[in-house]
């Protein structure tokens, strides 16, 4: 079977789409506008949910709405919050939808990221629910209703919806307009129904969600958690053979669309010239020469475990003393969220682990944890995938995780050892990893040691399955099952799709 790329999905939306606009809606802008030295210029922020949709907009085209959230935001767009993208390349439109810092507070650092985000991960971090978080999680959605429908204008469009931030809003604008075609996507695990029932909100919620005609999770088991939470909560049909569920006589499909990478693209640019050059700049400046290098690349956030990495690094040199000196584990990651107080008291856990870590094996300006908590350029993340040995992915819960991805898509020298966490998405694809528990700090010493220890060919050769799985399930091809599963959904179930 072909592999899918820009040109074959281009033409898959064009012929599933017909006269109707795309709309993706998302909390995070795919372009940050900042004023510098008294000059605009504009960052793209990290994130799983820009990386993979962006380059799907190059190539489709539509508007994307999204909270804007940079000091130059204001001054970048026109009097109707748009501004085209990428500004290089233009290829399609930015719509900014503004809050306050209140709202910013409310809706994002506080019902969707001190209630929804730990609701879903099972990382033991207690929600909290907090009525005026919640108020204002309901009006921002609101508001990002009002600006979709007035982009749109009354025209056929699909609007597809983004993550945990915006449950309310495919309710919002079924109601305001049902000829509107609506998706979602949930970036993040969906819990069982024991683990939701504890939301004050959860009718509401559902609600919202089932305002979709189609709604998009990872892996099939957070299909069936879903499944199973309307089953227990709502008044409603639901098909778990068919996978559907039919509520307020609307139809709603639940599917599994495992998220990925652009293959193509991160393979190509791990080659380019100035990746070695800072391969080599790196070795010089973080004394990594003649060192066998792990990586860990991650949002600091306490469903990534990184404290357990820590640990099982601390283990493996207490294991096997040989290797003191000899092996270097570098983690790199953005600092977020840091008004929570789960991601301050993560901040202190770590610190405390380093302190511990390097004091007791560090010797001769050699330390065995090097941690670089800074947004680092795409060219230093993609010379440190190239120069490690090994790279340490181990989520306590993770809806997929696209840092094992983008490793194995940079690897074109076919080496390297990928260590995953089974409670990844990922796991289910990429077999040919070292699959370790991250709570199993023994195991995981021991799967350390072997990725040290592992000879160049079995190497090579896991490595080469699974660059075929991820060059095979490509960003496109997730786009494009969800477009088509989108649109000949709608087809069949509430309405027809006006075509060409």
């Amino acid at each position: 079977m072909p592999t899918w790329n820009k040109e074959s999905l281009r033409r898959l939306v064009q012929r599933e789409m017909g006269e109707y606009r795309l709309i993706v809606v998302s909390n995070r802008q795919p372009y940050i506008h900042e004023i510098i030295e008294g000059e605009l210029r504009y960052a793209v922020p990290s994130g799983g949910v820009t990386t993979a949709l962006d380059p799907i907009m190059q190539e489709c085209g539509g508007t994307w709405v999204a909270y804007g959230g940079g000091k130059g935001d204001w001054y970048a767009v026109d009097d109707k919050n748009r501004i085209m993208v990428p500004p290089d390349d233009p290829a399609y439109t930015l719509r900014l939808v503004w809050l306050t810092e209140e709202e910013e507070q409310g809706y994002y650092d506080g019902f969707s990221n001190a209630a929804l985000w730990p609701l879903c991960h099972n990382a033991y971090t207690e929600p909290v629910f907090n009525l005026d978080d919640w108020e204002t999680y309901k009006s921002v959605n609101r508001e990002f209703a009002k600006q979709v429908l007035d982009e749109i204008g009354g025209q056929p469009a699909a609007v597809f919806t983004q993550d945990y931030h915006l449950a309310m809003l495919p309710r919002l604008i079924r109601e305001a307009d049902p000829d509107i075609i609506t998706g979602q996507f949930w970036h993040i695990p969906w819990p069982n129904p024991e683990i939701f029932r504890i939301c004050p909100w959860q009718d509401e919620l559902l609600d919202g969600l089932l305002g979709n005609d189609m709604l998009g999770f990872h892996i099939g088991d957070h299909c069936n958690n879903f499944l199973d939470t309307v089953s227990r909560t709502l008044k409603s049909r639901v098909d778990h053979e068919y996978s559907r569920i039919n509520y307020k006589d609307e139809l709603t499909v639940v599917r599994p669309f495992p998220i990925s990478v652009d293959f193509e693209r991160i393979n190509q640019d791990a080659q380019g010239q100035y990746v070695d050059e800072e391969m080599d700049r790196l070795t010089d400046e973080l004394n990594l020469g003649g060192k066998v290098v792990g990586l860990g690349i991650d949002r600091i956030d306490y469903t990534k475990g990184i404290p357990h990495r820590f640990r099982a690094m601390g283990r493996f040199l207490e294991k096997f003393p040989e290797y003191i000196g000899k092996v270097v584990l570098v983690q790199a990651g953005v600092i977020s969220r840091i008004q929570v107080d789960a991601y301050q008291q993560l901040s202190a856990q770590i610190e405390e682990l380093l302190e511990e870590i390097n004091g007791k094996f560090g010797r001769d300006g050699w330390q065995p944890i090097i941690y670089m908590p800074t947004d680092l350029p795409d060219l230093t993340l993609m010379a440190l995938r190239r120069m490690a040995r090994f790279c340490v992915v181990s989520s306590l819960h993770d809806g997929m995780n696209l840092v094992a991805k983008e490793y194995v898509a940079s690897r074109f020298d076919e080496d390297g050892v990928l260590i995953l966490s089974p409670f990844t998405g990922a796991a289910l694809e990429l077999t040919d990893a070292l699959i370790v528990n991250p709570y199993a700090i023994e195991q995981f010493a021991d799967a350390i040691h072997q990725a040290v220890e592992m000879p160049q060919e079995e190497r090579r050769w896991r490595m080469v399955q699974m660059r075929e799985i991820v060059r095979e399930n490509n960003i496109y091809k997730w786009a494009a099952l969800m477009v088509e599963d989108l649109m000949q959904g709608a087809r069949r179930s509430r309405r027809p799709v006006r075509t060409r």
